[in-house]
Order: structure tokens, then sequence, then C-alpha cells
């Protein structure tokens, strides 16, 4: 199965290492090995369409670079494979615009989103109380604040990334 076209945002370098510090932190633990790049997506779908696209281009750089702030933990999915991911908040400039693209992909949820960002992907339905913890205690307690400095498409089919908003790097 390909992975999905992803509008998304991403950390700086310094933010990206960290979560990825974490990663690897977990990964000693004994938990699967999380290798996906850090980011915080605003939608997602097979083929993503050009109107979200135009949409996104458009509203992203009037919000971009955004800062987010932890506010939790959320578990998605309901079956045997489950993932944990930060909950986060952030400015209503970007949740307004994040919702308008949304709504603008016809794979996706409507004008609804919930910023977050994953930190463990299809986890065991069983382990997912025990990853939380060590989530928890692994998660240095001042990193609560996230800053996205860049907004973009990425089509993993081609391995192809369109920088819609903030820096090129």
């Amino acid at each position: 199965m390909t992975s999905p076209d992803n509008i998304l945002l991403h950390l700086p370098p310094e933010q990206t290492q960290q979560i990825r510090d974490i990663y690897a932190e977990l990964a000693l633990r004994g938990f699967p090995q999380h290798n996906q790049t850090p980011h915080i997506t605003i939608t997602f779908s097979p083929h993503m369409c050009a109107e979200a696209v135009e949409c996104a281009a458009e509203l992203l750089p009037q919000v971009i670079p955004a800062t987010f702030s932890r506010r939790g933990m959320v578990v998605f999915g309901t079956k045997r494979k489950q993932t944990v991911a930060w909950l986060l908040e952030t400015s209503d400039e970007l949740e307004v615009a994040s919702r308008k693209i949304s709504e603008k992909n016809p794979d996706g949820r409507g004008p609804r989103w919930i910023p977050h960002l994953t930190m463990g992907l299809r986890l065991q339905k069983e382990d997912v109380p025990g990853y939380m913890r060590a989530l928890d205690e692994v998660t240095p307690t001042r990193f609560n604040e996230l800053h996205a400095t860049r907004a973009a498409l990425w089509r993993p089919r081609t391995q192809e990334l369109t920088v819609l908003a903030g820096d090129l790097g």
C-alpha cells in the first residue's frame, strides 16, 4: 500500500532531532522503531486534488511560521493497531486555514482538523498504555512548544516535496 499525499507542516531541524531522539529512546526500551520524519499533517489523500493544494498555497504563507503547544496525548484507532500522538493547540488563524484546506480535500474529513504529531505508529493495542508511560518518561518536561517553519505538499509515490510556505531548507 502506497502512503498518501499529504499537506503537512515541518519543524525546524533542532526540534526534528529532539523528536528523533525520543523515538530512539523508545526503541531502546523495546518499542518499535519509528522512522517517519516528524510532521504535523493538515490533510491527506491517495492523490491530493489541485483545489486543496491551491487553497494551501494561498492560505498557509499567511500563518507559517506557527507555534504549537503540547496539550496531552491522544490515541487514534479502535482496532488492533493504534497510533499515539501529542495533541497540539495552535493559533485560531492556522486552525481556520487548516479547516478550509481540509474541506477542499474530497478524501478528507470535511472542515475538521485535529492538530497532532504522531509519536507512535501502528502499535499493538495492548502495548499502548506502556508506550504512553514511556513516552511521558523520555520527553523532556520543558519540551512543550513546537514550531512549524515550513508547509509542504509531500507526494510519496514520486518522492516530490513542494514547499507551499516558509523556509525552503
